[in-house]
């Protein structure tokens, strides 16, 4: 069916009060960002809801974005036609015969806040309904939980139709909670952590460190489509690679084998926390699950935050393995995630490493390092580029 407008409805902000506006306008940057690629749909955000005037553009590619975006609880396509009875009875009808298989009950529910209109809503459900009745003698009227409900809405500029309800991502409009660095590894877990981030209204950053030539191009281009994977939630999300090669390298020469993982994750948190501050994020997300790994231990989280007050969240932390494959499944991240080339903390990993690390034997091997070298020639050579939704994609400056 040809849309012309769709009409969205607010989840979580209907809860908000004074920074309801706000939320609403970051939603509706959000819609436009999303919808990019369609540059004549026009974007109206209103205090209750917001409509998309689509002016032609394709209506179920739309519909399939808008089902992305966090902050709507549901949308209905609309068709619009003039204010006449006649022409209303014609569209009714036009619309019950591409959607009637000859089983569904239905009903009108028509209102009006155009009160000039020659037709009252009653009025409007009994004629509307009785021409569905002309055109299909057979079908039956249900009231309560019908299988057709067609919503017809007399406005100032015109007649709507819609019988669809579809489904939001719900959540928060992402940016109306800040901004996070995500330590995005190019694993199962870490992309799951930034989408649960974004749904809760994070806009998040994807740091991800790249130790080339122990780490491959195929590597790091996996690592940014993870992250388009997670653009068509938001529009664009800043890709920030790393240089990690000589940190890894400083570590293998200086640390016993046991306390690479933790001084590297140090090193990593570090690094993440310093980018974090200089684009003013506020904390640092990361796809930890408790007891997954080594690194992943309390104790092994106790010594690795050390080195940072900064709040970090850990979305995934409490979920089994299985539970985070499936939703990586759900968000097509999976399949990506699970391709064979290897990460700086794989290629690194050592083949015993600490579980309990003491924090007093942390502290003794890494004055062994230049850590404030390392870290400034690291953040000297970051290479930042936007990962866009649609298929153009920019490069951003430095630091």
């Amino acid at each position: 069916m040809n849309y012309t407008e769709i009409m969205v409805r607010y989840g979580e902000l209907s809860t908000k009060g004074k920074n309801r506006r706000s939320f609403i306008m970051q939603l509706a940057e959000n819609v436009k960002r999303t919808l990019a690629d369609f540059p004549k749909v026009k974007v109206h955000a209103e205090r209750d809801r917001m409509h998309l005037l689509l002016n032609g553009e394709d209506s179920q590619a739309i519909i399939l974005k808008l089902q992305k975006v966090f902050g709507i609880q549901n949308f209905s396509p609309s068709i619009r036609v003039e204010k006449d009875v006649e022409v209303l009875k014609e569209a009714v009808q036009t619309v019950m015969s591409e959607i009637y298989t000859g089983t569904e009950t239905f009903k009108i529910t028509a209102k009006r806040s155009d009160h000039q209109f020659i037709q009252d809503s009653n009025q409007l459900n009994l004629t509307l309904g009785n021409a569905v009745i002309d055109r299909f003698p057979e079908i039956k009227v249900q009231m309560k939980k019908p299988d057709i409900n067609l919503r017809v809405e007399i406005r100032m500029d015109g007649a709507y139709l819609s019988y669809e309800t579809i489904q939001g991502a719900g959540g928060l409009p992402v940016g109306t909670s800040g901004k996070g660095m995500l330590m995005l590894s190019g694993g199962i877990d870490s992309p799951v952590a930034g989408y649960f981030a974004m749904k809760r209204g994070v806009e998040i950053e994807a740091v991800h460190f790249a130790s080339p030539p122990y780490t491959s191009e195929q590597a790091l281009q996996k690592a940014k489509d993870l992250t388009k994977k997670l653009t068509p939630y938001v529009g664009g999300i800043q890709f920030i690679e790393v240089p990690f090669t000589e940190v890894q390298e400083e570590i293998k020469k200086h640390v016993p084998q046991g306390y690479w993982m933790t001084i590297t994750r140090r090193m990593m948190l570090r690094l993440t926390d310093a980018i974090r501050e200089a684009r003013h994020g506020l904390i640092i997300l990361n796809g930890e699950s408790l007891g997954q790994v080594a690194s992943q231990t309390l104790q092994s989280m106790v010594a690795i935050n050390e080195v940072t007050n900064t709040p970090i969240i850990r979305p995934v932390a409490t979920m089994d393995k299985l539970e985070i494959i499936d939703v990586a499944q759900e968000i097509d991240t999976f399949e990506l995630a699970i391709q064979p080339f290897e990460d700086c903390c794989t290629i690194f990993a050592p083949p015993q490493p600490k579980t309990r690390p003491k924090l007093e034997k942390v502290h003794l091997y890494e004055e062994r390092l230049d850590i404030a070298g390392m870290m400034e020639r690291a953040l000297a050579g970051l290479k930042i580029e936007e990962i866009q939704a649609s298929e153009k994609a920019e490069f951003a400056d430095f630091l």
